[in-house]
Protein backbone atom coordinates (compact mmCIF):
# COMPACT_ATOMS: atom_id res chain seq x y z
CA UNK A 1 0.00 0.00 0.00
CA UNK A 2 3.14 2.38 0.75
CA UNK A 3 4.26 1.81 -2.59
CA UNK A 4 1.27 2.47 -4.51
CA UNK A 5 0.44 5.67 -2.11
CA UNK A 6 3.97 7.18 -3.19
CA UNK A 7 3.46 6.23 -6.66
CA UNK A 8 0.63 8.12 -7.04
CA UNK A 9 1.81 11.20 -4.49
CA UNK A 10 4.84 11.12 -6.76
CA UNK A 11 2.48 11.40 -9.94
CA UNK A 12 0.32 14.79 -8.59
CA UNK A 13 3.85 15.99 -8.26
CA UNK A 14 3.92 15.36 -11.58
CA UNK A 15 1.06 16.39 -12.74
CA UNK A 16 1.71 19.75 -10.79
CA UNK A 17 5.21 20.65 -12.70
CA UNK A 18 2.82 20.01 -15.87
CA UNK A 19 0.34 22.89 -15.03
CA UNK A 20 3.76 25.18 -14.92
CA UNK A 21 4.49 24.23 -17.96
CA UNK A 22 0.98 24.50 -19.59
CA UNK A 23 0.57 28.02 -17.80
CA UNK A 24 3.56 29.46 -20.11
CA UNK A 25 0.66 29.09 -22.77
CA UNK A 26 2.85 26.58 -25.33
CA UNK A 27 2.47 25.44 -28.67
CA UNK A 28 1.34 21.70 -27.40
CA UNK A 29 -0.84 22.78 -25.36
CA UNK A 30 -3.53 20.44 -26.17
CA UNK A 31 -1.06 17.55 -26.06
CA UNK A 32 0.21 18.41 -22.41
CA UNK A 33 -3.48 19.02 -21.46
CA UNK A 34 -3.97 15.64 -22.33
CA UNK A 35 -1.00 14.39 -20.06
CA UNK A 36 -2.62 16.10 -17.19
CA UNK A 37 -6.15 14.60 -17.79
CA UNK A 38 -4.16 10.96 -18.49
CA UNK A 39 -2.50 11.25 -14.98
CA UNK A 40 -5.94 12.61 -13.11
CA UNK A 41 -7.49 9.52 -14.90
CA UNK A 42 -4.84 7.18 -13.17
CA UNK A 43 -4.37 9.12 -9.70
CA UNK A 44 -7.98 8.31 -9.31
CA UNK A 45 -7.77 4.97 -10.08
CA UNK A 46 -4.65 4.39 -7.75
CA UNK A 47 -7.07 5.86 -5.24
CA UNK A 48 -9.41 3.35 -5.81
CA UNK A 49 -7.55 0.42 -5.47
CA UNK A 50 -5.84 2.54 -2.03
CA UNK A 51 -9.75 2.55 -0.96
CA UNK A 52 -9.99 -1.50 -1.10
CA UNK A 53 -6.46 -1.75 0.92
CA UNK A 54 -7.56 0.54 3.62
CA UNK A 55 -10.11 -1.90 4.64
CA UNK A 56 -8.06 -4.61 4.74
CA UNK A 57 -5.84 -2.79 7.24
CA UNK A 58 -5.89 -3.39 11.22
CA UNK A 59 -8.08 -0.93 12.66
CA UNK A 60 -5.43 1.10 14.17
CA UNK A 61 -4.20 1.73 10.95
CA UNK A 62 -7.30 2.37 9.09
CA UNK A 63 -7.66 6.06 10.13
CA UNK A 64 -4.76 7.41 9.49
CA UNK A 65 -4.14 5.50 5.72
CA UNK A 66 -7.44 6.96 5.07
CA UNK A 67 -6.68 10.73 5.53
CA UNK A 68 -3.89 10.05 3.88
CA UNK A 69 -5.89 8.04 0.66
CA UNK A 70 -8.60 11.45 1.22
CA UNK A 71 -5.85 13.95 0.99
CA UNK A 72 -4.70 12.34 -2.85
CA UNK A 73 -8.67 12.31 -3.21
CA UNK A 74 -8.31 16.28 -2.63
CA UNK A 75 -5.23 16.79 -4.98
CA UNK A 76 -7.21 14.98 -7.91
CA UNK A 77 -10.22 17.10 -7.57
CA UNK A 78 -7.85 20.42 -7.64
CA UNK A 79 -5.86 19.56 -10.39
CA UNK A 80 -9.28 18.39 -12.33
CA UNK A 81 -10.59 21.73 -11.61
CA UNK A 82 -7.92 23.72 -12.46
CA UNK A 83 -7.53 21.93 -15.92
CA UNK A 84 -10.71 22.75 -16.86
CA UNK A 85 -9.87 26.53 -15.61
CA UNK A 86 -7.18 26.57 -17.70
CA UNK A 87 -8.83 24.60 -20.75
CA UNK A 88 -11.62 27.68 -20.53
CA UNK A 89 -8.45 30.57 -20.59
CA UNK A 90 -6.94 28.81 -23.52
CA UNK A 91 -10.20 28.95 -25.79
CA UNK A 92 -11.04 32.28 -25.09
CA UNK A 93 -7.73 33.39 -25.55
CA UNK A 94 -8.08 31.64 -29.44
CA UNK A 95 -11.86 32.79 -29.82
CA UNK A 96 -10.41 36.77 -29.06
CA UNK A 97 -7.40 35.74 -31.13
CA UNK A 98 -9.45 34.70 -34.00
CA UNK A 99 -11.71 38.07 -33.58
CA UNK A 100 -8.34 39.88 -34.10
CA UNK A 101 -7.37 38.27 -37.06
CA UNK A 102 -10.89 38.38 -38.82
CA UNK A 103 -11.07 42.35 -37.83
CA UNK A 104 -7.98 43.13 -39.13
CA UNK A 105 -8.52 41.46 -42.10
CA UNK A 106 -11.72 42.90 -42.52
CA UNK A 107 -12.57 45.07 -45.91
CA UNK A 108 -14.66 48.36 -45.28
CA UNK A 109 -16.99 49.27 -47.94
CA UNK A 110 -15.89 53.03 -49.81
CA UNK A 111 -18.98 54.86 -47.98
CA UNK A 112 -17.13 56.99 -44.90
CA UNK A 113 -20.45 56.94 -43.08
CA UNK A 114 -20.62 52.56 -43.24
CA UNK A 115 -16.82 52.51 -42.75
CA UNK A 116 -17.35 54.79 -39.38
CA UNK A 117 -20.11 52.63 -38.12
CA UNK A 118 -17.98 49.36 -39.04
CA UNK A 119 -15.14 51.08 -36.95
CA UNK A 120 -16.56 51.30 -34.50
CA UNK A 121 -18.58 48.99 -33.94
CA UNK A 122 -15.21 46.73 -34.21
CA UNK A 123 -14.03 48.68 -31.72
CA UNK A 124 -16.99 48.38 -29.24
CA UNK A 125 -16.89 44.64 -29.57
CA UNK A 126 -12.57 44.25 -29.18
CA UNK A 127 -13.09 46.60 -25.65
CA UNK A 128 -16.00 44.53 -24.51
CA UNK A 129 -14.36 41.07 -25.43
CA UNK A 130 -10.96 42.54 -23.64
CA UNK A 131 -12.89 43.46 -20.24
CA UNK A 132 -14.83 40.02 -20.15
CA UNK A 133 -11.64 38.04 -20.63
CA UNK A 134 -10.13 40.30 -17.83
CA UNK A 135 -12.80 40.11 -15.73
CA UNK A 136 -13.21 36.18 -15.72
CA UNK A 137 -9.12 35.83 -15.41
CA UNK A 138 -9.74 38.23 -11.89
CA UNK A 139 -12.66 36.04 -11.21
CA UNK A 140 -10.38 32.50 -11.90
CA UNK A 141 -7.42 34.09 -9.52
CA UNK A 142 -10.23 34.73 -7.05
CA UNK A 143 -11.57 31.15 -6.88
CA UNK A 144 -8.01 29.74 -7.21
CA UNK A 145 -7.02 31.74 -4.09
CA UNK A 146 -10.09 30.40 -2.17
CA UNK A 147 -9.76 27.25 -3.02
CA UNK A 148 -5.82 27.36 -1.70
CA UNK A 149 -7.14 29.12 0.93
CA UNK A 150 -10.08 26.38 1.81
CA UNK A 151 -7.18 23.50 1.55
CA UNK A 152 -4.56 25.27 4.33
CA UNK A 153 -7.64 25.93 6.68
CA UNK A 154 -8.57 21.78 5.86
CA UNK A 155 -4.50 20.79 6.60
CA UNK A 156 -4.98 23.19 9.97
CA UNK A 157 -8.05 21.11 10.51
CA UNK A 158 -6.40 17.83 10.06
CA UNK A 159 -3.28 18.50 12.21
CA UNK A 160 -6.01 19.57 14.99
CA UNK A 161 -8.10 16.49 14.48
CA UNK A 162 -4.95 14.01 14.92
CA UNK A 163 -3.62 15.98 18.05
CA UNK A 164 -6.77 16.00 19.24
CA UNK A 165 -7.17 12.02 18.73
CA UNK A 166 -3.50 11.47 19.97
CA UNK A 167 -4.25 13.51 23.02
CA UNK A 168 -7.42 11.85 23.41
CA UNK A 169 -5.48 8.34 23.33
CA UNK A 170 -3.22 9.75 26.02
CA UNK A 171 -5.88 10.69 28.47
CA UNK A 172 -7.96 7.50 28.21
CA UNK A 173 -11.24 9.20 27.07
CA UNK A 174 -14.47 7.25 26.57
CA UNK A 175 -15.73 5.80 22.95
CA UNK A 176 -18.61 8.17 23.01
CA UNK A 177 -16.20 11.28 22.92
CA UNK A 178 -14.35 10.05 20.83
CA UNK A 179 -17.21 9.53 18.05
CA UNK A 180 -18.07 12.69 18.95
CA UNK A 181 -15.03 13.92 17.61
CA UNK A 182 -14.78 11.94 14.71
CA UNK A 183 -18.33 13.03 13.82
CA UNK A 184 -17.48 17.29 14.28
CA UNK A 185 -14.37 16.09 11.68
CA UNK A 186 -16.91 14.68 9.31
CA UNK A 187 -19.31 17.59 9.76
CA UNK A 188 -16.15 19.99 8.84
CA UNK A 189 -15.43 18.13 5.80
CA UNK A 190 -18.59 18.21 4.25
CA UNK A 191 -18.75 22.46 4.93
CA UNK A 192 -15.49 22.57 3.06
CA UNK A 193 -16.48 20.21 0.40
CA UNK A 194 -19.78 22.21 0.06
CA UNK A 195 -17.63 25.08 0.11
CA UNK A 196 -15.52 23.94 -2.97
CA UNK A 197 -18.32 23.23 -4.80
CA UNK A 198 -19.95 26.62 -4.49
CA UNK A 199 -16.92 28.79 -5.47
CA UNK A 200 -16.69 26.27 -8.80
CA UNK A 201 -20.55 26.79 -9.27
CA UNK A 202 -19.86 31.20 -9.65
CA UNK A 203 -16.52 31.03 -11.31
CA UNK A 204 -18.39 28.50 -13.90
CA UNK A 205 -21.26 31.35 -13.78
CA UNK A 206 -19.24 33.53 -14.51
CA UNK A 207 -17.51 32.10 -17.07
CA UNK A 208 -21.08 31.53 -18.67
CA UNK A 209 -22.00 35.23 -18.31
CA UNK A 210 -19.14 36.76 -19.63
CA UNK A 211 -18.72 34.44 -22.37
Amino acid sequence: MDSLYNQTNKLILQTQQSFHVLEGSPKNAIEIETDIQENIFSINKNCEKLDLFIHKLPLDQRQNAKMRCDQLKYDSKHLHAALEALKQKRVRKEAAANERELLLNRRFTPNPDVTAVNIDYAIQHQNSLQNANKGVDEMLHTGFNSLESLRSQRMTLKGAHRRIIDMANTLGLSNHTMKLIEKRASEDKVILIMGVLITLVVIVLVIIYFT
